[in-house]
């Protein structure tokens, strides 16, 4: 099992890199080529979403990220992960191996504060202004964060959203290879 980690500051212009770490990653573990798009999508949709929640929350505190190539991974590779502290168990949502993962951990509270009028105390005239998104008078900008996170949901194989009172952990998962059941060279096969 190969563990890619990666810790970026709640800075959009992160996002860009994480996203590209993300599909170099993949591609080196042997995602099939036409599902690149959906991990740096999906990728891109949870570091942004974290980046949203550590500007107006926590803006001092790191996001991290761990791209795991699960490839052959087994008892004694889940032993491995757990001995080096990694936050995703040998097999995710019941899948085995041979699996591209990526885990997003993000460090602000999972319950959305009420709204109220105050703009953000972190960044001068809100964090919509900081992302350069105009909030008409009276409304909102915007989609809400669960949006994102229906889009993670329709790109990953399988995800799992974990929130709790240290952050939200969210793990996605696509298989590796075009397809896992066919042979890896079809001349050979018998």
């Amino acid at each position: 099992m190969a563990i890619v980690q990666l810790t970026i500051s709640a800075l959009p212009a992160h996002v860009r890199t994480a996203r590209l770490m993300a599909t170099a990653v993949a591609r080196r573990a042997g995602i099939a080529e036409s599902a690149l798009d959906e991990v740096r999508l999906a990728v891109g949709e949870a570091c942004s979403r974290a980046v949203e929640a550590h500007r107006a929350h926590c803006p001092d505190q790191p996001i991290r990220l761990e791209l795991i190539d699960s490839a052959g991974s087994g008892p004694s590779a889940s032993a491995d992960a757990a001995r080096r502290g990694s936050t995703l168990p040998g097999h995710v949502n019941g899948s085995g191996s041979r699996r591209f993962e990526v885990v997003v951990s993000d460090r602000a509270p999972a319950k959305e504060p009420v709204a109220d009028s105050e703009p953000d105390s972190y960044v001068s005239g809100g964090l919509g202004s900081y992302l350069g998104v105009h909030t008409p008078p009276g409304g909102i900008s915007g989609l809400s964060p669960d949006v994102g996170l229906a889009v993670i949901v329709g790109l990953a194989d399988e995800v799992s959203i974990e929130p709790n009172e240290d952050g939200t952990v969210v793990r996605m998962s696509w298989p590796l290879g075009a397809d896992d059941t066919a042979p890896a060279n079809p001349r050979t096969a018998g």
